[in-house]
């Protein structure tokens, strides 16, 4: 049986091999719609012997089928955020503690001790429907900071101007997230100087504001917050772990979680690093779901298995994770 502590004390790229197809194994006896796909695919399980030999579920599967590989009780459903008319992806939770181990951890590792921050959330589209999994963790990690200036806005923005501002000059270290086409009216209504702030960004335009390349939208941000660099959040409903940007659009993962780039002309072979491709995800907190997942995001990795988004297959169902259209 493997444990969230099994995945969550990975510290090496062998240990992490070791349990990933160790979770395969699990995933494919346990869960139907992957055991299914497996099966489609001729591949049997026994054969299986590398990352590169798994096979990746295609992520529509999370808008037609209940992929699951525990029958124990649904906890929390986490749903996309569709554009009107098409079919949002629903991923069923059947233990939330995984996800909560899963970003808390994450959160701790790229940015330290959450008690130092005060986080403030500018994510309207997100707050205005129920089942979003970024607002489910802004909220545990706003509770867990302990600060009382942390909070959510919604369109109030003279309030979060107001506060922003103060926090940043009190010297409190403050993380302001935010879905991109609010982050573009904040600073319509208000530029800033910040010298204390993070300003990251996830979620794309939304169907709100052209979608515009990443470069031109942190040079916009930038000047507009008065910040150096852009961080950015990496994450979707059909994953429980979340990569991160701490600027120019070049993310890293926790070490339960990697990605490695799939031919866009054959989906089960792979092409060198630093050439671009189709993002396959690894997230092991999957781990009653399922953990390999083939995105529809266009992307490039680098040798030190950081890794670059450069758009989308196609630019239908814009779903709640960090990409610029080209």
């Amino acid at each position: 049986m493997i444990t969230s502590q099994d995945i969550f004390t990975i510290s090496n790229q062998k240990q992490f091999e070791k349990i990933a197809l160790k979770v395969f194994r699990f995933q494919y006896e346990n869960n139907q719609v992957y055991r299914e796909f497996c099966e489609l695919l001729n591949i049997e399980k026994g054969n299986v012997k590398s990352l590169q030999q798994i096979p990746f579920l295609p992520i529509q599967f999370f808008k037609s089928r209940d992929v699951l590989s525990s029958t124990k009780t649904i906890q929390e459903t986490f749903t996309s955020s569709g554009t009107t008319g098409l079919v949002t992806s629903k991923h069923l939770i059947t233990d939330v503690t995984l996800y909560e181990e899963s970003y808390r951890n994450a959160f701790s590792e790229f940015y330290g001790n959450i008690e130092n921050y005060a986080v403030l959330a500018l994510l309207p589209s997100y707050l205005e429907r129920s089942g979003s999994s970024l607002i489910y963790m802004v909220k545990d990690l706003m509770e867990l900071s302990n600060n009382e200036n942390s909070g959510f806005y919604l369109h109030n923005y003279g309030e979060l101007i107001s506060k922003l501002i103060a926090l940043d000059q009190s010297g409190q270290n403050v993380i302001l997230i935010g879905v991109t086409y609010a982050l573009l009216d904040l600073i319509e209504k208000q530029k800033f100087q910040l010298k204390n702030t993070i300003i990251m960004e996830t979620g794309g335009m939304k169907g709100k504001r052209k979608e515009i390349i990443r470069e031109e939208l942190h040079e916009i941000l930038c000047n507009g917050f008065g910040v150096s660099a852009i961080h950015s959040e990496y994450g979707m409903t059909e994953l429980l772990s979340q990569a991160y940007s701490f600027g120019n659009g070049i993310f890293e993962c926790p070490n339960w979680m990697t990605i490695l780039i799939r031919d866009t002309e054959d989906a089960l072979t792979y092409v060198e690093t630093g050439k671009t491709g189709g993002i396959n995800v690894i997230d092991l907190a999957n781990i009653n779901s399922c953990s390999f997942i083939a995105t529809q995001d266009l992307g490039k990795k680098y040798p030190n298995n950081s890794f670059e988004v450069l758009g989308r297959f196609d630019n239908s169902d814009i779903r709640g994770c960090n990409l610029m259209m080209y």
